[in-house]
Order: C-alpha cells, then sequence, then structure tokens
C-alpha cells in the first residue's frame, strides 16, 4: 500500500473513532430519568430554579409587563423565535390552548428572542392572542435564569398557581403534551 492510502484510512478511521466517541458521550451523559418519562412529564433539572424568577419586558406595543402580572395563573412560558422551525410549528397549537384555558387560569407568555419587526409581521396573521413580548438579548439571559444553559428554542416552563416551576421543556410542544401537563394544575 502507498502512502497516500494509509494517510487516507488512518484519517477515515480517525473521523470515525471522533463521531463514535462522540455519540457514545452523548448517550452516556443525557439524564436517565428525563428519558424514562413521557416528553410532557419531564421534570425540572437541578440548573433550574425553584420559583419563577422574576422579570421585566416590553410587550408588541412598547408597554413594559412584569412576571408578576401573571401571579396566580397556571403559566406556560414559551422561548421562541421567528427563524426557529419547531417554535413556528407549536405556535397554532398555543393559540389553541389559550383559547381553551384562559378562562380556568392558564395564561401563555411568548417571549421572542428576535426584533420587533420580525414578530410582529410573524405573529399578526397567527392571531395569539396571549401577550408576546420582546426578549432579544435580554431574553436570552432570562431563558438561562429559568434553566435553559444550552440556549435551546424552542424552550418553555410550565408554572403553577404558587409561582413554583413544575417543568421545562427543551423541544416543541404539541396541544395534547401541554393540555396533560397544564390540567392537574387548574
Amino acid at each position: 500500500m502507498n502512502n497516500s492510502k494509509q494517510i487516507i484510512i488512518v484519517v477515515v478511521v480517525a473521523i470515525i473513532g471522533l463521531g463514535g466517541g462522540f455519540f457514545l458521550n452523548q448517550y452516556l451523559a443525557k439524564d436517565k430519568s428525563a428519558n424514562a418519562m413521557p416528553h410532557a412529564e419531564r421534570k425540572v433539572d437541578i440548573s433550574t430554579p425553584e420559583f419563577r424568577p422574576e422579570f421585566a419586558l416590553k410587550d408588541l406595543e412598547g408597554t413594559t409587563r412584569y412576571a408578576k402580572e401573571w401571579d396566580g395563573k397556571v403559566l406556560l412560558i414559551n422561548f421562541w423565535a421567528t427563524w426557529c422551525p419547531p417554535c413556528v410549528r407549536e405556535i397554532p397549537a398555543f393559540v389553541d390552548l389559550h383559547e381553551a384555558y384562559k378562562d380556568k387560569g392558564f395564561e401563555i407568555v411568548g417571549i421572542a428572542i428576535d426584533n420587533k419587526q420580525a414578530v410582529i409581521d410573524f405573529i399578526d396573521p397567527m392571531g395569539a392572542d396571549y401577550p408576546i413580548l420582546l426578549g432579544e438579548e435580554a431574553g436570552i439571559k432570562l431563558s438561562q435564569a429559568y434553566g435553559n444553559r444550552l440556549g435551546v428554542l424552542p424552550y418553555s416552563i410550565i408554572v403553577d398557581r404558587k409561582g413554583k416551576i413544575v417543568s421545562t421543556h427543551r423541544s416543541e410542544m404539541t396541544y395534547d403534551a401541554v393540555e396533560k401537563a397544564i390540567k392537574p394544575l387548574l
């Protein structure tokens, strides 16, 4: 075998070894308890605070909204962006959930990690009647304060009526998953 073929074989074997090591590491690092439960029932991990952190962000009309405004309600706080496909897919379900449960003490607060015009252009046709707040850079830090240490989107938190964080979700949520999580809290 000539030197160039040996080098190619060594490089290919090294790449395969690195890839295998990466995936093995990811597999072993997973939270076994979170993977054992259905997605909607994943509980808060140790990096998430026990109670909802306070915040103040502007809504689409420029009014400052405060977290304490929703005290006493079951909350779904959803960090999202217009450029995030799973975020975009879950919003119609959130619109339907808000309509179905808003009179039972349920509120959704969307925190957009995006600029104001992009959010307005996107959300207006969606018909969302729940509060949409502009997070931008402050929203990224706020999502981290809520336990989103990886900075993933969408990132949703379910909070009970006393302000306790009941669960966190680092991926797209469905109508059924949210409904199953909030019904016992209402």
